[in-house]
C-alpha cells in the first residue's frame, strides 16, 4: 500500500478540487486502483478496509463516507473520464484485446499454465497504457488464447502425417478382437518384471508401433511445456472418451501418445534386457560357488594326496633315494594316474569363466535375444566395433526389423539410446 497508494502532491491538488469528502475520498480511491492494479472501481464495490483507510488518512475524510460514494454511479463516471486524462491512459480498445490476445497464445505455446497466461494479459495491457477490462474479460481471452495455442500445435503435429495414416490410428481406440482390448491398452499394460516372455512381449509392442509410420521426430516441432500438457491430457482420457474429440484433437492426442509410449517402451526394454543380463550372470556366479561347495570333500582329498606327495619326495631327497620308488611306496604312482582325470575337472570348474557357466542358460537365453537383438538397429562410434560384429554374428540369418528406434553402443560395453 504504501508504495502503490501513497499519493504524490500532485495527485493531493487534483483530490482538492473535489469539495465533498466522500467525493475527495472516492476519487482518490478511484486514483489508487487505476494505477495499480490497473482497473476502474466497480460497481457497487468497496475496497479493501486496510486500503480505504489507508487513502482517507491521506486526504482527512472518514472512511465510512465512501459507501455513499459507491452509491452514485453517475458520480463514479464523471471521475473516472477525468483520471483517464490525469493517468494519460484509455480504456481497453479492440486493438488493445487484440494485442492481449496474441500475447496469451505466444504465453500458451509454451505452457498451459492459466496464471502465465493471465499474467501475460494484464502486462500488455500495461504496456499499451490502457486500463484492464474486467476480470471475466480477462479470462476470456486467456481460455481464447490456450484454446488457439492448442489446435495450432494439434495441427503442427499432424499436418505432415497422410490422411489415411491419421485414419488408421483411430483403429487403436478399438477393441481388437484378436487380443480382446484395446491396441492402446495393450501398448499402455506392458509388463514391467523382467522376464523372457515379458522382454518379448515388450519388443512385440515396439514391432507394433513401428508398422503405424509415426516419425518421433514431430515432437520437437511442439515446445516442450506444450507437449507435456498433451501427453498429460492422453494419459488421462480412456479410449471411449478420446473418440468423442474432434478428429485433429484426438489424432494429435494419439501421435503423441505413440511417440511417448516408443520411447518408453525402447527404455522399458533396454532396462529389461541389462536387469536379465545381469540376473544371468548372477546365478552363473551362484551355480560356481554352490559347485565350489559340493566339490570340498574331493578338494580336501586332492589336497591330502597333493600334501603325501610333498612329504615322499622331500623324504627320498634327505635319504638320497630314488624319488619314484619312495613316491610309490608311499602314496602309489597308480593312485596318482587314478586321481589326473578327477583333478583336471576340479581345475576346469575352478577356472571357469562365469561366461561360460552363464552359457548353460542358452535355452533361456535363447527365448528372448534374439528378439531383443532384432528389435534394434545397433550403432558405434568406433570404425570395425567387434561388439557390432557380434550382434551380426548372433543375429545370423534372422529376419531383421529395423526402425526409427536405435541404440548407439559408446563402447563395447555401454550402450545408449537415441532418437527414442
Amino acid at each position: 500500500m504504501v508504495r502503490h497508494y501513497s499519493l504524490s502532491p500532485a495527485d493531493r491538488l487534483e483530490i482538492e478540487l473535489r469539495r465533498r469528502d466522500h467525493n475527495r475520498l472516492g476519487f482518490a480511491v478511484q486514483l489508487c486502483l487505476m494505477r495499480c492494479p490497473g482497473r476502474v472501481l466497480g460497481a457497487e464495490e468497496i475496497p479493501p478496509r486496510a486500503m480505504l483507510r489507508y487513502v482517507a488518512d491521506q486526504v482527512g475524510a472518514d472512511p465510512e463516507a465512501f459507501e455513499l460514494y459507491a452509491r452514485r454511479e453517475e458520480t463514479r463516471r464523471d471521475h473516472t473520464a477525468r483520471l483517464m486524462v490525469y493517468l494519460d491512459t484509455r480504456s481497453a480498445t479492440a486493438q488493445d484485446r487484440r494485442a492481449a490476445l496474441l500475447a496469451a497464445i505466444q504465453t500458451a505455446a509454451m505452457s498451459d499454465d492459466g496464471p502465465a497466461i493471465a499474467s501475460s494479459i494484464v502486462t500488455t495491457l500495461r504496456e499499451r497504457g490502457s486500463l484492464l477490462p474486467a476480470i471475466d474479460t480477462i479470462e476470456r481471452i486467456g481460455l481464447a488464447g490456450r484454446a488457439i495455442a492448442r489446435r495450432r500445435a494439434e495441427r503442427t503435429l499432424i499436418e505432415d502425417i497422410p490422411l489415411d495414416a491419421l485414419q488408421s490410428l483411430d483403429r487403436l481406440l478399438e477393441v481388437d478382437q484378436s487380443i480382446g482390448q484395446t491396441r492402446f491398452h495393450w501398448l499402455r499394460s506392458a509388463p514391467e518384471a523382467p522376464g523372457a516372455s515379458n522382454l518379448v512381449g515388450l519388443t512385440e509392442r515396439i514391432a507394433f508401433l513401428r508398422t503405424l509410420e509415426i516419425d518421433q521426430k514431430l515432437q520437437i516441432r511442439i515446445s516442450s511445456g506444450r507437449w507435456d500438457q498433451m501427453i498429460r491430457e492422453g494419459n488421462a482420457t480412456p479410449a471411449w472418451l478420446a473418440s468423442d474429440f474432434n478428429s485433429s484433437r484426438r489424432h494429435a492426442l494419439i501421435v503423441a501418445q505413440v511417440i511417448k509410449l516408443g520411447q518408453k517402451l525402447t527404455d522399458d526394454a533396454v532396462g529389461m534386457f541389462i536387469k536379465l543380463m545381469g540376473r544371468l550372470f548372477t546365478q552363473a556366479n551362484n551355480r560356481k560357488k554352490h559347485r565350489h561347495m559340493e566339490c570340498r570333500p574331493d578338494t580336501a582329498k586332492a589336497l591330502r594326496m597333493f600334501l603325501d606327495t610333498i612329504t615322499a619326495l622331500q623324504s627320498a631327497n634327505d635319504d638320497g633315494r630314488n624319488a619314484l620308488e619312495v613316491l610309490d611306496q608311499k602314496v602309489s604312482w597308480h593312485r596318482l594316474l587314478r586321481m589326473t582325470p578327477e583333478l583336471e575337472s576340479m581345475v576346469e570348474g575352478n577356472e571357469a569363466s562365469p561366461l561360460v557357466v552363464a552359457a548353460e542358460q542358452y535355452a533361456t537365453v535363447n527365448k528372448y535375444v534374439g528378439a531383443f537383438l532384432q528389435a534394434f538397429t545397433f550403432q558405434s562410434a568406433r570404425r570395425h566395433d567387434p561388439l557390432l560384429t557380434a550382434i551380426s554374428l548372433l543375429n545370423g540369418s534372422m529376419p531383421r526389423s529395423g526402425g526409427p528406434f536405435r541404440i548407439a553402443p559408446r563402447s563395447p560395453t555401454s550402450a545408449k539410446l537415441i532418437g527414442g
